[in-house]
């Protein structure tokens, strides 16, 4: 369990900051981009939760929250053993497959898509799809750590489903697709 005491330590204070290893990197590296847009899709599926009923879509995005904490650990890991253990947080296929599984069950009940949608709808629809396009920034870096540092696979693969998983969900908010905005090509030339 993690205890903190003390919210400052003004190690940071030199640019720099600590890995799980005891290492430190750059604030400015790639690493930390990675776990700050990590950090920052988490902030914006916080902000999707306010918006939603109680209810499976709620539990869901806790149980995501939740992940997105072991991902910022996993890639706070340097190395190139991917393994878990007590000691070592690393997002393993079970927790992909999880994400599947959801994208799976909320695809079943949505309108086939005819249109790309443009971002919106509901509330609670606009706010997911603010915690996508999160969720998308956060690949992205997490692809640019791994042009030069080992970057778990099955960590990547979690945060690409997860833009998969905030798309249907969004939907889902759009009274199952049917109230979604379709994007009109050239409509306004």
């Amino acid at each position: 369990m993690v205890k903190l005491n003390k919210i400052y330590t003004r190690t940071g204070d030199d640019g720099t900051t600590g890995l799980v290893d005891g290492s430190r990197a750059r604030k400015d590296s790639s690493r930390i981009e990675a776990i700050g847009a990590v950090d920052e899709a988490n902030s914006a599926l916080g902000l999707l939760a306010v918006a939603l009923d109680k209810g499976e879509a709620l539990s869901a995005i806790n149980r995501i929250q939740n992940d997105l904490f072991d991902l910022g650990a996993d890639i706070a890991t340097p190395g190139d053993d991917f393994e878990p253990s007590e000691m070592v947080l690393r997002i393993v296929a079970a927790q992909v497959e999880w994400l599947e599984k959801e994208i799976d069950s909320i695809n079943e009940y949505l309108e086939p898509l005819t249109s790309f949608i443009l971002p919106g709808g509901s509330e609670q629809a606009a706010r997911a799809h603010v915690a996508r396009a999160s969720a998308r920034r956060a690949e992205r870096s997490m692809v640019a750590l791994a042009e030069h540092d080992p970057v778990n696979p099955q960590a990547l693969a979690y945060i690409n489903r997860l833009s998969d998983y905030l798309f249907v969900l969004a939907r889902s908010q759009n009274d199952s697709g049917n109230a979604d905005i379709k994007w009109t090509p050239g409509a306004n030339r």
